[in-house]
């Protein structure tokens, strides 16, 4: 190992080193002191830019990495991005609009920390007609949200990404993002598109029942469980005090048997409230947290080594004839 280095374990014996020689030749004293501090400034931007330059401080979020760090965040990702999908649309009289966004951004923000892939910026275009009537909403039309969705995939591969695994916190979109994935086989595409699902297993289930101070029959969209999450993640953004200005009961003002209509949520919960928020805990929403995310962590490392949906995607559009 060569005697001036790097490293800042050795920087000490480099400088004492070359003090020690100045001393023993006081005409040049002054000289090697300047040589010193010339050498501790190289050693300190060197170090820095290595540390800079390390795959283990390589930012996850798309908006925060640079041009230069492109190459490196594929290889790490192993080509794999991951779209978090929320909305804008009132949670309750107490839990702030972006709910949806904040929740998402956390699991994708916590879950690349262990299983890295890199994070599109927070996207809240999606399906929301059933909450118009009320403030904050932002509701496009359908077509553009179609769009948006297929143009942003498509934009993403374009730069570099084969997988890309949707993250959805919003319960008005499973729906719609399981029918556009199905889409994805109606032409030759050269990446797939994943939805991420949470597990709900009987531990964790009973867990939660547990937990729960409210009926959890009930609680749905800004309730219990949803604002627990909100009080862990942003506490300073939750207003407990106003949980009860507005009834989140089911207001059962529609039904008919085996039957499914437009307006059915409208039909019972007028408020786009469903739940008692005012039952929330830290703990409740830490709990929910911690199992979200290590099934998240779980199912990037998953996608990140299949090879096979890509190479049955190729298959089948070989024996369909599209793109040939």
């Amino acid at each position: 190992m060569p005697f001036f280095t790097a490293h800042p374990a050795h920087w000490s014996r480099q400088i004492f080193f070359i003090i020690f020689l100045s001393c023993k030749n006081p005409t040049v004293m002054n000289r090697a002191f300047l040589s010193a501090i010339a050498v501790l400034a190289l050693l300190l931007f060197t170090n820095n830019r290595a540390q800079a330059q390390s795959p283990a401080n390589l930012p996850a979020r798309w908006d925060e990495l640079t041009a230069s760090d492109w190459p490196r965040a594929m290889e790490k990702s192993s080509r794999t991005c991951i779209l978090p999908v929320g909305i804008l649309e009132k949670h309750g009289p107490h839990a702030p609009i972006g709910s949806d966004l904040i929740q998402v951004r956390e699991w994708a923000a916590r879950a690349t920390k262990k299983e890295y892939a890199v994070v599109f910026p927070d996207y809240f275009y999606g399906q929301i007609n059933e909450a118009r009537h009320e403030p904050g909403t932002f509701a496009l039309p359908e077509r553009v949200v179609w769009d948006m969705l297929e143009a942003t995939c498509d934009e993403i591969a374009r730069n570099g990404f084969d997988k890309i695994i949707l993250v959805n916190v919003h319960g008005g979109n499973p729906e719609f993002l399981r029918y556009f994935i199905q889409t994805r086989l109606e032409k030759r595409r050269n990446y797939a598109v994943y939805f991420f699902v949470p597990s709900t297993d009987s531990a964790y289930n009973n867990t939660l029942t547990r937990m729960h101070k409210s009926d959890p029959a009930g609680d749905q969209h800004a309730g219990e469980r949803e604002t627990s999450v909100l009080l862990y993640l942003r506490p300073d953004l939750v207003k407990l005090d106003s949980a009860n200005i507005e009834s989140g009961v089911n207001q059962h003002r529609l039904a008919i048997p085996n039957i499914y209509t437009a307006i059915w949520w409208y039909a019972s919960y007028p408020n786009h409230y469903a739940g008692d928020g005012s039952k929330a805990t830290k703990e409740m929403g830490q709990f929910v947290t911690a199992h979200v995310i290590s099934d998240l962590e779980k199912a990037i490392k998953a996608v990140k080594a299949d090879t096979k949906t890509l190479e049955l995607q190729r298959e089948y559009f070989d024996k369909t004839h599209e793109g040939q």
